[in-house]
């Protein structure tokens, strides 16, 4: 009689058994290293023209590179890369060399994964817990993620912020700026820390993160510090109009070190102002009716727009009403400047949609560890942010604003000749 045995392996309580991620794995496996082939092949290609002096090519496949393991999103991913060599270099001066924009040479981590570390440790993950907290994401014991490793990282993040704030803007032109001060609370804080920041528009329409800072409220001394930061790196061209809401420091401050930029009041800022003064039964038509304001097709209409407003709100509701009489000029200010930009110049939407989710993070997380992580937090996810930002449209316009052309309800103002008697 033959007995026969079983062996069951157990799973161990912190190992994850999942098939499926492993099948991903193994995909993401096998496109990455076709990708990585077809990437080389292209390269190649567009270097046949180049020949040895018996006719021969002077690129040519040369194997593989050492296998290494990059950390993606669905964990540890083995991969190699293509060495191409160059057999007509005579030294290292002329010697062609392949990159991969796939696979960078050094790289150990997806970008992806690069951005997420940077948010993990600044809402308050600490250095040696990183790779427990990734552990069922990432496998267990995923390299790269020691807490030497995110030691360094943090280092290199304040090192990119420093490099950044001192970078020469001499060579940079920003036709259109908007403003705003975003509050963020910090943990060892009793106050919110106030981040004023500044983003551009360059003439080619697209948007730029200009400068930011930790301000004392939106004072005007923390503003005008902030521009002086930035002349003095080399903004010599004034904006010809900046966006802000009526905090009185950035204007007040604007006025002095940029006195001829024209102003444009944030009607995003202004409802919110608007509404706060009448009850919540009101808000919904009134909102309505600010609407109906900034976005009539002209200054004329706007204007009896507001009448309109007044004349409907003025019995009951004075400081609303006068909330809006007030700033009525730079209110209405976007109607001198091209017609595709009026939806970019209304509101400082760049500023609050990307605050958004920055106030939304620091709110769940009870706040950045201190002051300093805090202004390092804004930093990678501003950063990280600006590559989707959108440019401005009617791009072609914006040679005119630069220029100084004159336009009236959004259309450019021609000049008409004038004949002289004879």
């Amino acid at each position: 009689m033959n007995e026969t045995t079983t062996i069951v392996r157990l799973r161990q309580p912190d190992t994850i058994d999942d098939p499926l991620t492993d099948i991903l794995r193994t995909g993401a496996r096998k496109l990455l290293a076709q990708a990585i082939e077809i990437e080389a092949e292209a390269y190649l290609a567009s270097m046949r023209e180049l020949k040895l002096p018996d006719g021969r090519e002077r690129l040519v496949r040369h194997g593989h590179g050492p296998e290494r393991t990059l950390q993606t999103g669905i964990g540890p991913v083995e991969v190699s890369r293509v060495r191409i060599r160059d057999r007509g270099a005579t030294g290292e001066a002329d010697r062609i060399r392949f990159t991969s924009a796939i696979l960078p040479k050094w790289a150990r981590r997806t970008k992806s994964l690069d951005a997420l570390l940077p948010v993990l440790y600044l809402r308050g993950l600490s250095t040696g817990d990183f790779q427990e907290a990734l552990a069922a994401l990432l496998g267990k014991d995923a390299p790269n993620l020691s807490p030497s490793v995110i030691g360094r990282l943090t280092g290199e993040w304040q090192a990119e912020y420093e490099r950044w704030q001192a970078r020469d803007l001499s060579a940079r032109h920003y036709v259109y700026v908007w403003a705003d001060g975003v509050y963020l609370q910090a943990r060892m804080e009793d106050q919110a820390e106030c981040i004023l920041v500044l983003i551009g528009a360059t003439p080619e329409g697209k948007k730029e993160l200009v400068g930011f800072q930790a301000g004392v409220r939106e004072s005007a001394q923390s503003w005008r510090e902030l521009l002086v930061e930035i002349k003095r790196r080399g903004l010599a061209i004034p904006p010809r109009i900046a966006v802000g809401d009526g905090a009185l420091g950035f204007w007040k401050a604007l006025d002095e070190l940029f006195p001829g930029t024209h102003h444009q009041r944030c009607w995003l800022h202004k409802t919110a102002n608007v509404l706060n003064k009448v009850p919540k039964s009101v808000q919904p038509g009134m909102k309505v009716a600010l609407r109906e304001i900034y976005l009539a097709p002209t200054r004329a209409q706007a204007e009896v727009a507001i009448d309109l407003f007044a004349e409907a709100y003025q019995a009951r509701y004075p400081k609303a009403v006068e909330c809006v009489r007030k700033d009525q000029r730079t209110l209405l200010a976007f109607f001198d400047w091209p017609a595709e930009h009026w939806i970019h110049l209304r509101t400082t939407n760049p500023i609050e949609s990307v605050f958004a989710t920055v106030r939304h993070r620091t709110v769940r997380t009870k706040g950045a560890l201190s002051p300093t992580t805090a202004r390092l937090m804004v930093f990678k996810l501003v950063m990280a942010a600006a590559k989707g930002w959108r440019r401005l449209m009617g791009e072609n316009q914006l040679p005119k604003v630069i220029a100084g052309v004159r336009f009236k309800d959004g259309s450019e103002v021609i000049p008409m000749p004038t004949n002289s008697a004879a």
